[in-house]
């Protein structure tokens, strides 16, 4: 990797335990009433790590501004929470355990989850309708869970929102993408079912985190 983007993106890998404890779940994620609710199925949860175990925190409302979503900025947006087995589970531990060292936060940080499979309904369906964007934290990272019988879906990286992608891969089992939400811009390309009679998914974990300065709550 550049060194220039040492600070900003790193890539590293959940481990196969860690990947079959949390798959299984995404076969169980609602639809939303939001929308991209039909195609996009999520849970949502926001979580402490402390003292290397995971504290699920009561729900709250989760809000973007339009500044920096596009598609469904100033929406209140209300999700089902994680299944409190999955957020209990040594898999959820790992990944929120390679979050918070990466981005060196302490006991008290709040982590925001998103639990996402993107179904291919359409000749195309969008993994990110808001297109290339920020989510507005200081940190995020994407984590590939599964894909099944779709091409595309490739996570892209950008230096600035106006030029080509610097990075454009697609997440296998584990992989996770680190980066600075702050500096970098992402976006997705759309998936589409090679068979058509068959579904075709993509499942993701989305993490966020602000440093503590910055945290304003909905």
């Amino acid at each position: 990797m550049h060194s220039s983007f040492e600070r900003t993106l790193q890539l590293t890998q959940l481990s196969g335990k860690a990947v079959s404890d949390l798959s299984a779940s995404f076969n169980f994620l609602p639809k939303t009433g939001h929308a991209d609710g039909e195609y996009r199925l999520r849970r949502y949860s926001i979580v402490k790590l402390k003292q290397g175990e995971v504290e699920h925190l009561p729900p709250r409302a989760f809000v973007q501004s339009d500044d920096i979503n596009t598609f469904q900025g100033n929406v209140s947006r209300s999700f089902e929470p994680l299944e409190d087995a999955i957020v209990s589970s040594d898999g959820m531990r790992e990944m929120c355990e390679i979050f918070k060292a990466a981005n060196a936060l302490d006991d008290e940080q709040e982590i925001e989850i998103h639990q996402i499979r993107i179904s291919a309904t359409d000749e195309e369906t969008q993994v990110a309708p808001e297109g290339v964007h920020q989510d507005g934290f200081d940190h995020l990272a994407v984590i590939g869970i599964g894909r099944h019988n779709i091409e595309g879906g490739e996570f892209l990286v950008y230096k600035d929102k106006t030029e080509l992608p610097f990075l454009s891969m697609a997440l296998a089992e584990g992989e996770v993408a680190l980066l600075d939400d702050s500096q970098l811009w992402h976006n997705a390309r759309p998936i589409k079912a090679v068979k058509q009679d068959e579904q075709g998914y993509l499942d993701l974990f989305v993490l966020t985190a602000k440093e503590l300065k910055h945290a304003v709550h909905a």
